[in-house]
């Protein structure tokens, strides 16, 4: 069947279920935020004081840092611009290497081997990469293990330095100062400021100034060493450094410290050495070897250790260093020629000695064997004769014929700049003068074998009274030859010589010798009442030996600068004119000789020389002599005391001679024996000498000599005097 028209449905079965909704993507519920509880603002209600005091100290604290922030920019900005003035003032490292205001004096001996300095020695210049190594660690090690690390200043160095020295119940800058080595370097050039004498009294003046340590000082040190150390590199702050400190005895840098020393450039020296110069840095006076040598071992030992410790050397090096301690060179052990070269350096100009801005060489006569010689001597009589914590002084002088001087003791101990006794003090002579009483009488003719009458004297002295004189022993010995006078030292006869012969005769002789102090003008001039120095007393004797002629005792040959081959000074001093004949010279070295062979000079003997010599003792005894000679040298010895007081049991026949045996003794050991200049009287002393004419010039206007027949008939009377006879 059909159906027409009809839409057929279509031959599928119906959905069992029902269509479903398209599903949309569910959003996850966004999670509940919690809230918090609000916070509770304070009440009003709290402590109003806290409040306070919490509110001022904000603001105050606020204050202070805005204002040290801004005073310290400005600090900061005017220390950099005074860093930026000093580097542009600062001039090139090598002009500050030495910086001595004053020069140096090196005095050699007859040989030409230094034995002495003076002034500020400066070795020459050496640097931080040429010096020895150990010797730049030994320094750096000492006073600033930080050197090469810092910039110039040490905040922790400076803070440990207070620390310690207010521990230590000294002020905070006292003591110790905590520097580092370019700050000392800083002090030593005195900050910049230059020695100027119309600012300063002295050159001590101004190192004082430079020495001061202050707080704005040590401000201003800081920036001083600060631009070096943007100018310099670190080396060259060392160099100057090393070129600039002073070490001790006159030393000024390593160069000259280490010949000082060691007589060995600073490039050169070993740890020993090394530690030893650097620890003189700390007290150069104090730890130099030359005062006290093991002191300055003790140090060198402590900079080892440093040394150590920082590890410059090993466990064994430092063991070795420390078992092989530094000597000193042999001019620097025996510290020779300390009161001769005082005295040298006092008779030369000023300006090229004391007060030289030059380097000066001086060649002298010094003798070093022959100084060792008169010390040895007088350290053996003062341990072996003198009773112990005698305060005695004594003097020693030697010297050629010609006034060479060869050696001179000053003093018991030897001191730089000390009291020179030998040449220093004017002493009364006592029979020391005698000599030259009788000088003039054998220059008028007398001879030795002449004869003078020991008998009660007295001379009635015009303002003083009656004089009377005495013999020592206070005894009379009636008839005496001139050599017997002299032998034994008999006052009285001395005296009677002179009143003959004539005080301006016996006044003029010795003052042409050299003793030319105010001799006294009475009686007593004859038994040595005049002062004198040792020095013009042993030139006066060299006089005698060397025939009669006078001498000016001398010590420098040769001045020069450093450097230069020419001689700015030669010679001073020397043989002059002739004094007495040769004849009565000769005359007088054989009474002489006769003093030492059995007269009061018999102590002074050395086996197998002939000596000539005298004694001397003043009143009291507080001063006693011995001088005398051979052919070779002529030695003079004082003792006494500095104040005069009189001497225990000692006459220039006792300790005095002593001193010159023993140092004459060394003098001449290994010396071939030469006999003295002599002349023995022919003349027996029981002949009648009247006759006996003067052998002076007696020329009209010769000098001292008499002249006209009034003036013989006055000496012929002095000649019959002194005999004790009279003219018919």
């Amino acid at each position: 069947m059909s159906s027409k028209g009809r839409k057929r449905p279509p031959l599928v079965a119906e959905r069992r279920y029902p269509k479903k909704a398209k599903a949309t993507p569910r959003r996850k519920p966004a999670p509940t935020r919690k809230r918090k509880p609000a916070r509770r603002r304070p009440t009003r209600g709290g402590n109003p004081v806290l409040r306070l005091f919490r509110s001022l100290f904000g603001w105050l604290f606020g204050l202070l840092w805005r204002l040290f922030s801004r005073l310290a920019l400005v600090g900061a900005l005017i220390v950099a611009l005074a860093v930026g003035y000093i580097y542009t003032t600062l001039p090139p490292m090598t002009a500050l290497l030495d910086g001595r205001t004053r020069g140096s004096v090196t005095l050699l001996d007859r040989d030409g081997q230094v034995f002495a300095w003076r002034g500020e020695q400066f070795g020459g210049q050496i640097t931080a990469n040429t010096v020895a190594p150990m010797l730049k660690h030994a320094v750096i090690a000492t006073e600033d293990k930080r050197f090469y690390r810092h910039l110039g200043i040490s905040p922790r160095g400076i803070a440990g330095a207070i620390r310690i020295n207010l521990s230590e119940g000294r002020g905070p800058l006292s003591g110790h100062g905590g520097s580092t080595i370019t700050q000392q370097t800083a002090k030593l050039l005195c900050l910049g400021v230059a020695y100027d004498p119309d600012l300063w009294d002295s050159e001590a003046d101004y190192e004082a100034d430079c020495r001061r340590t202050t707080l704005w000082r040590k401000a201003k040190e800081a920036v001083f060493a600060l631009a070096m150390e943007a100018k310099y590199s670190k080396d060259e702050i060392l160099t100057i450094y090393l070129n600039r400190a002073y070490l001790g005895a006159g030393a000024r840098g390593f160069e000259a410290a280490a010949q000082r020393y060691f007589g060995k450039s600073a490039n050169r020296v070993s740890t020993a050495e090394a530690a030893m110069l650097a620890g003189l840095l700390k007290a150069p006076t104090t730890y130099a070897p030359t005062n006290n040598l093991q002191r300055s071992r003790d140090r060198a030992n402590l900079i080892i250790g440093l040394m150590e410790d920082q590890g410059y050397l090993t466990a064994a090096q430092a063991a070795q260093a420390r078992a092989n301690p530094a000597q000193l060179s042999e001019a620097a052990e025996s510290r020779s020629g300390g009161y001769f070269a005082d005295w040298l350096m006092s008779r030369g100009p000023d300006f090229l000695t004391r007060d030289t801005t030059e380097d000066v060489i001086i060649r002298t006569t010094f003798d070093p064997a022959i100084q060792a010689a008169a010390e040895e001597a007088v350290r053996y009589i003062f341990q072996e004769k003198v009773r112990e914590g005698s305060k005695a002084e004594t003097a020693v002088v030697v010297m050629s014929a010609d006034g060479a001087v060869r050696a001179m003791v000053g003093g018991r101990k030897t001191a730089i700049g000390g009291f020179n006794r030998a040449t220093m003090a004017r002493r009364q002579t006592g029979s020391a003068f005698k000599p030259f009483v009788y000088a003039a009488a054998l220059d008028l003719g007398y001879s030795p074998n002449a004869t003078v009458v020991d008998e009660p004297i007295t001379i009635d002295v015009p303002g003083s009274g009656p004089y009377s004189p005495e013999n020592y022993d206070r005894k009379f010995h009636g008839r005496v030859t001139l050599t017997e006078a002299l032998r034994h030292s008999y006052n009285i006869p001395a005296v009677k010589v002179s009143e003959s012969v004539g005080r301006e005769n016996v006044r003029r002789i010795a003052a042409d010798f050299g003793l030319d102090s105010d001799l006294a003008l009475g009686p007593a001039l004859a038994l040595g009442a005049s002062e004198s120095t040792l020095i013009e007393m042993t030139g006066a004797y060299a006089g005698i030996l060397n025939g009669g002629s006078s001498v000016t005792p001398y010590g420098l040959l040769e001045l020069r600068l450093k450097g230069d081959d020419t001689a700015l000074m030669g010679q001073e001093g020397g043989m002059g004119e002739r004094v007495i004949s040769r004849d009565a010279a000769q005359s007088l070295v054989y009474m002489m000789h006769q003093v030492v062979e059995a007269g009061t000079g018999r102590r002074a003997q050395l086996p197998g020389w002939q000596v000539a010599g005298k004694t001397g003792t003043t009143s009291a005894a507080r001063d006693a002599w011995f001088l005398g000679f051979t052919a070779d040298y002529v030695a003079g010895v004082w003792m006494g005391y500095d104040d005069n007081t009189p001497l225990t049991g000692v006459t220039g026949s006792g300790l005095p001679a002593e001193i010159w045996h023993e140092t004459m003794a060394r003098v001449h050991d290994g010396l071939p024996p030469r006999p003295l200049p002599l002349l023995v009287p022919q003349d027996r002393p029981d002949m009648p000498q009247p006759q006996d004419a003067p052998r002076r010039d007696t020329r009209p206007g010769a000098r001292g000599g008499p002249s006209g027949d009034a003036v013989a008939e006055r000496i012929l009377d002095e000649i019959l005097g002194i005999f004790g006879a009279g003219r018919n």
